[in-house]
């Protein structure tokens, strides 16, 4: 590893330190596996820890070196990582109801103006789409010596945004396979 500093007020900033690339691997040993996750959530404003399932996916993969991906399939169910810890859980789910209110008018609930997308099913879930707005879809995290690097608080969590449903979570590892 090389030690650098950021240039003091050129404006830019260089890494603190890096790694040397390793030596070009032949494309035998490039691997790509994908597993769809399942969960049924109980309410909105749930956060699932999904954790364990992602880690034991990349472990089951054999990757090496590379990274993990995490999609959820839905546009009102995020996908993110933060501390797993119970009353900061709860703390976000505060923060997520007062930024897009499930009470607040949304056209995309008035179903007498809306003619998009629209499903047998179809509930009042505007907000649960602009809750989504601050989260996002997916999270990639870098696999190094076969297992994620998380920081020591970080955890992967599934949110659901909506309503109590059966939610899909794309994970698709790639990168070195071990030889």
């Amino acid at each position: 590893m090389r030690e650098s500093r950021e240039a003091a007020g050129n404006g830019r900033v260089r890494p603190i330190r890096t790694m040397p690339a390793p030596a070009a691997a032949p494309a035998s040993r490039f691997a790509l596996t994908q597993e769809t996750l399942e969960y049924e959530t109980e309410h909105a404003l749930q956060f699932i820890d999904i954790t364990e399932a992602v880690r034991a996916m990349v472990e089951r993969s054999g990757i090496v070196a590379g990274q993990v991906s995490v999609n959820s399939m839905h546009t009102t169910a995020a996908v993110i990582v933060n501390e797993h810890e119970p009353l900061l859980l709860n703390d976000m789910a505060r923060v997520l109801s007062r930024l897009a209110p499930a009470g607040d008018y949304y056209e995309h609930n008035d179903f007498s103006i809306r003619t998009v997308n629209m499903t047998d099913e179809e509930c009042a879930n505007g907000h649960s789409h602009c809750q989504h707005l601050f989260l996002g879809a997916s999270e990639t995290i870098p696999i190094q010596d076969g297992r994620m690097i998380l920081g020591p608080w970080q955890s992967i969590f599934l949110v659901e945004l909506d309503h109590a449903r059966r939610r899909a979570v794309l994970v698709q590892a790639m990168g070195l396979a071990a030889e």
